[in-house]
């Protein structure tokens, strides 16, 4: 089983930052490496309690990638690649074919956790890959182990910088001053800092933008409500927390200038699997003539998918749908529905910010191209 440990707290109240990457300085530690295992903070318990959970095998890792201990795709993406990695650390096999064995194994069971969020796949691919190369070379297994592990951390830092350049990519599309809609948590807590759609917010914030923030609850596991309000509070940026049915009436009012969400998915043609309820989101917006931008970074495009058609919609727990806080709120033996995403054509999207710059329609040229040049498109 997981082990949860409390939270130590430094002198701002936050956790104690790992002293391997300065940018983790001014961030909320989503996940961390240590010599004991994968460090989580468990998202399941916020805001209320500030509590890790600490995986010492990639089976627990699994676990805790299931049960949304860790959430978004960027978060996701990282802690596949360290479960991963630790599981070829602490493996006892003895020789190469032994070890092919268990990273399949290893590899299986982390596929099967959230199967919309194509970074999984990504980050399990990254350390798979690597070890495959270095097997093939009859690499001696300790030299093996260090240099997956390493390489998964090393996806941890890249990931950070490169939520800071989409942050600042994107900072240029917000409003100077004004209201700033997001559905779902892309912040710190969805990546390994800083944020998707957040470090959009954030990035905005420090060149001078006058922007407050809306956040919808996000039902049924109101990422909004619990996670995106409590990390922008820590950043003391104003935030005011809606029902999910409030937006459109907002949006009439005038009250929003625009909308950033982040992405689980986004398929070669640019339409972008989200947490539930952002399709709905994105056609307001396009009714009400306000910008609707997706942040994400670019390794959460999936080119070998066409379209949104091909996006594996994940379902999720009933209880998610009928309980609140353990307590049922539906009447026993109604049916539920309860998928954890769906999917907003490319015709709402006014722009995609990655890290490498900002795509625009037509998404399929743009996408393709920065593919091509892996650089600005």
């Amino acid at each position: 089983m997981v082990q949860y440990r409390p939270v130590k707290h430094g002198a701002t109240g936050r956790p104690r930052p790992g002293q391997r990457d300065k940018l983790l300085s001014d961030m909320i530690p989503t996940l961390e490496w240590t010599p004991a295992g994968v460090n989580f903070l468990d998202q399941t318990k916020l805001p209320l309690q500030e509590t890790y959970v600490l995986a010492t095998d990639y089976k627990q890792v699994a676990t805790v990638i299931r049960d949304m201990i860790v959430r978004g795709a960027p978060a996701i993406g990282v802690s596949a690649a360290m479960g991963v990695a630790i599981g070829i650390d602490r493996s006892t096999a003895a020789d190469i074919p032994a070890l092919n064995a268990e990273v399949a194994e290893i590899c299986d069971l982390l596929a099967g956790t959230r199967p919309t969020a194509v970074n999984l796949f990504w980050g399990i691919g990254q350390v798979r890959d690597l070890y495959n190369q270095l097997a093939a070379a009859n690499t001696p297994i300790p030299e093996i182990k260090k240099a997956v592990v390493a390489l998964s951390q090393q996806l941890y830092d890249e990931d950070i910088a490169n939520c800071r350049k989409l942050g600042a990519f994107g900072a240029e599309l917000m409003p100077k001053e004004g209201t700033v809609l997001t559905h779902c948590n892309a912040g710190a807590l969805a990546t390994c800092g800083y944020g998707t759609a957040l470090g959009v917010i954030r990035g905005a914030i420090e060149a001078g933008h006058k922007i407050d923030v809306l956040a919808d609850e996000t039902r049924p596991f109101l990422q909004g409500a619990r996670l995106t309000a409590w990390e922008l509070m820590k950043d003391n940026i104003p935030t005011t927390v809606l029902c999910d049915n409030m937006s459109a009436h907002l949006m009439s009012k005038g009250r929003i200038q625009a909308v950033v969400v982040g992405a689980d998915r986004i398929a070669a043609n640019g339409d972008t699997a989200n947490k539930i309820g952002t399709y709905g989101v994105s056609i307001l917006a396009k009714e009400h003539g306000i910008p609707f931008y997706v942040a994400a970074p670019f390794n959460t495009i999936d080119l070998e998918t066409a379209s949104g058609e091909g996006i594996p919609i994940e379902q999720r727990n009933a209880r998610e749908v009928t309980h609140s806080n353990g307590v049922q709120m539906t009447p026993d033996g109604v049916g539920i529905e309860n998928p954890a995403f769906d999917v907003t054509p490319a015709k709402y999207i006014a722009a995609i910010i990655t890290e490498r710059g900002v795509l625009r329609a037509p998404f399929g040229e743009s996408i393709r191209a920065m593919a091509e040049q892996g650089t600005t498109a």
